[in-house]
C-alpha cells in the first residue's frame, strides 16, 4: 500500500506538533521548577498540592492569630507586674499601721500613699492593647474603658463601675484549638474566668479594698486595717498571683503552638515541594531527548519532500 504526499504530510505536521508541545511542557518545567502545571498533567498530583495548599493557608492564619495572641498576653503580663507590685505595697502599708505605732499624722501620709497607688490602680484597670487599641480587661466589651471612676469634691475616687462583661474570646491556634489570653476585669458570676480586680470566686475587689485601706488610714481606724483590710488585701494579691501563673501557662502553650505550626508549614511545604517539583536531571534529560527527535523528525520530512519532488519531476 502506498502512502499519499498528503498522508504523510498530515503525519509528519501531527508529529511535529506533538514533539513541540512536550518540548514547551519540559521548557516550561525547566523554568518553573513544576512538574505539575495544571491538574491534567497529573490530578491526583494536583488535587493533593491543592489540599496541602489550602493547609499551609491554615497554618498561616494559626501563627498570625498566635503572634496577635503572644503581643496580647504580653501587654497583659505587663500589667499583672505592676499591679504585683501595687498589692506588694498595698500589703506593706497595712502591716505597718496595723502595729499601732504611728501617730494620726503618719497615717495620713500613709493614706495619701495609698492614694496614689489607687489611682495608679484604676489606670492600669483601663490599659489599652498597644497593637489594637483595645481595652485589656473589658472582656469581649473592649471599645471602652472597661472601669468608670467616681470622685468626690476633691477629686478622690470614692468607687468604680465596671462598663466590662465577664466573657472572654477564644481564638483558634490549631485545629480544632482554641485558647484566650484575656482577663475580665471583673466577675461576679461565680462561674468562668476569674475576674482581674474584682472575681466572686476568690474575694477580690482590688480597687475598693484600696479605697477601704485609704479612708481607715486617713480615719485612723487601725483596728480596720488589720480585722479587714489585711486579709482583704491577702485575697487580691492571691488572685493576681493565680493571673500571674495562669498568663505563663498561655504563653507556654502559645510557644508550642507556634513550634507546632512552624513546623507543620515546613512539613506541608515539603509535601507540595516534592509533588509538584520537577526532577531537573530527568526533565532536562527529557527535554534534550525531544529536542533531538524533533529534529530529526524534520530532517526525515524534508528529505521525503525532496524524494517526492524529484519523483515528481522524472
Amino acid at each position: 500500500m502506498r502512502v499519499t504526499d498528503s498522508a504523510f504530510n498530515s503525519s509528519l505536521i501531527n508529529q511535529l506538533n506533538g514533539l513541540t508541545s512536550q518540548q514547551y511542557n519540559l521548557q516550561n518545567q525547566v523554568t518553573t521548577g513544576l512538574r505539575i502545571q495544571s491538574a491534567s498533567d497529573d490530578p491526583t498530583a494536583m488535587e493533593d498540592t491543592l489540599n496541602d495548599q489550602a493547609n499551609v493557608a491554615a497554618q498561616t492564619q494559626y501563627g498570625s492569630n498566635i503572634t496577635t495572641l503572644q503581643n496580647r498576653a504580653t501587654s497583659i503580663y505587663n500589667v499583672l507586674e505592676s499591679l504585683q507590685t501595687a498589692s506588694s505595697k498595698a500589703g506593706e502599708y497595712a502591716t505597718s499601721a496595723g502595729n499601732g505605732t504611728q501617730s494620726p499624722s503618719a497615717l495620713k501620709i500613709t493614706g495619701s500613699e495609698v492614694n496614689d497607688l489607687l489611682n495608679q490602680v484604676v489606670a492600669l484597670a483601663n490599659t489599652k492593647d498597644p497593637s489594637t487599641g483595645q481595652y485589656l480587661f473589658g472582656g469581649t466589651a473592649s471599645s471602652q474603658p472597661p472601669f468608670v471612676a467616681t470622685k468626690d469634691a476633691s477629686g478622690n475616687i470614692t468607687g468604680v463601675t465596671y462598663q466590662g462583661n465577664a466573657a472572654v474570646n477564644q481564638t483558634d491556634i490549631g485545629s480544632g484549638v482554641a485558647v484566650s489570653v484575656d482577663i475580665p476585669g471583673a466577675n461576679t458570676t461565680g462561674t468562668g474566668a476569674r475576674g482581674l480586680f474584682t472575681d466572686s470566686q476568690s474575694g477580690a475587689d482590688f480597687i475598693n479594698h484600696l479605697i477601704s485601706l485609704r479612708d481607715n488610714l486617713n480615719s485612723g481606724n487601725t483596728a480596720a486595717v488589720t480585722a479587714t483590710d489585711s486579709a482583704n488585701l491577702q485575697k487580691d494579691e492571691d488572685n493576681i498571683t493565680y493571673q500571674v501563673a495562669n498568663n505563663g501557662v498561655v504563653q507556654s502553650h502559645l510557644d508550642t503552638a507556634s513550634t507546632l505550626t512552624t513546623n507543620n508549614t515546613s512539613s506541608l511545604n515539603t509535601m507540595i515541594s516534592n509533588s509538584s517539583s520537577a526532577n531537573m536531571v530527568q526533565t532536562m534529560v527529557q527535554l534534550s531527548a525531544t529536542q533531538t527527535a524533533y529534529q530529526a523528525a524534520l530532517e526525515s520530512g524534508v528529505k521525503v519532500m525532496q524524494l517526492s519532488i524529484l519523483n515528481y519531476i522524472s
